[in-house]
């Protein structure tokens, strides 16, 4: 049997934090491009000439604050295509209410499916390998992904699970805060949403692992914890004790729909 050719879409909106806002993706321009705009480029280019594209999120924000600052904008833009993606800001959080998040990804999920968008969200990986302390959260991400996955069988999103595969914690995908993703991760990112909505030129190579080991020395090792605990790592610590958020003040960068 043949299979479908890919569907076109009119309107994608992204909503998130600093994932989907690209953070650590330079574009060149003072800005950042990130996953959901490579994942527009690519749709545009292929299935989509005539794409706009919306990117609503902002960095520091958990998924309530995703829910009720983003998903009305999202729907008054009726999308026939929507990425959901947070979590991050809720598990690195003092408290974790993961009924809570399971509830908002699932009404965010639905709402924007009873517009009639195809939704995506996809899986926090373990960061322990990257950094020793995230074994903390560990169980938190543990906990974050079932709920995703229960969420989007519930809603019919689609779930690219990244938590599944090794390389989704290559050191060579992340920037050096061991949060975000650099511009080869961002890449990846955008290369398993169009091979989960079957693109052209798409394929599951964005889960194999790279084909060579990571180079480095003890001493390479430890510099680099000592950069991360002095460059990130304490300079968030102080942030979250005062209560600020990396997000307030900030708009969204692409707050409306507009051609690609």
């Amino acid at each position: 049997m043949l299979q479908a050719p890919p569907r076109a879409f009119a309107r994608y909106v992204a909503l998130g934090d600093s994932s989907t806002e690209g953070i650590d993706d330079p574009d060149g321009a003072g800005g950042f491009r990130g996953w959901s705009q490579r994942l527009a480029e690519r749709l545009h280019a292929t299935t989509s000439p005539n794409l706009h594209y919306a990117n609503l999120a902002i960095r520091g924000l958990t998924t309530a604050q995703v829910r009720s600052t983003q998903l009305d904008a999202a729907l008054a833009m009726r999308p026939d295509l929507a990425t959901v993606f947070c979590g991050t800001n809720d598990v690195t959080a003092p408290r974790f209410d993961a009924a809570r998040v399971a509830a908002d990804v699932e009404h965010m999920q639905s709402s924007l499916a009873s517009v009639g968008a195809t939704v995506l969200s996809f899986t926090l990986p373990d960061l322990t390998p990257l950094m020793p302390l995230a074994r903390l959260i560990a169980p938190r991400i543990a906990v974050l992904n079932r709920a995703l996955a229960d969420a989007s069988r519930a809603s019919g999103a689609i779930l690219v699970d990244f938590a599944a595969y090794a390389v989704a914690t290559d050191r060579r995908l992340w920037s050096d805060d061991r949060i975000h993703a650099n511009s080869i991760g961002h890449a990846r990112i955008a290369d398993a949403l169009a091979h989960a909505l079957q693109l052209p030129d798409s394929d599951d190579a964005w889960r194999h692992p790279f084909a060579t080991p990571i180079a480095d020395t003890l001493v390479d090792r430890c510099s680099a914890e000592v950069r991360w605990w002095t460059c990130h790592l304490a300079p968030w610590l102080a942030q979250s004790l005062v209560g600020r958020s990396s997000g307030q003040g900030r708009a969204a960068k692409r707050p409306l729909l507009a051609p690609m």
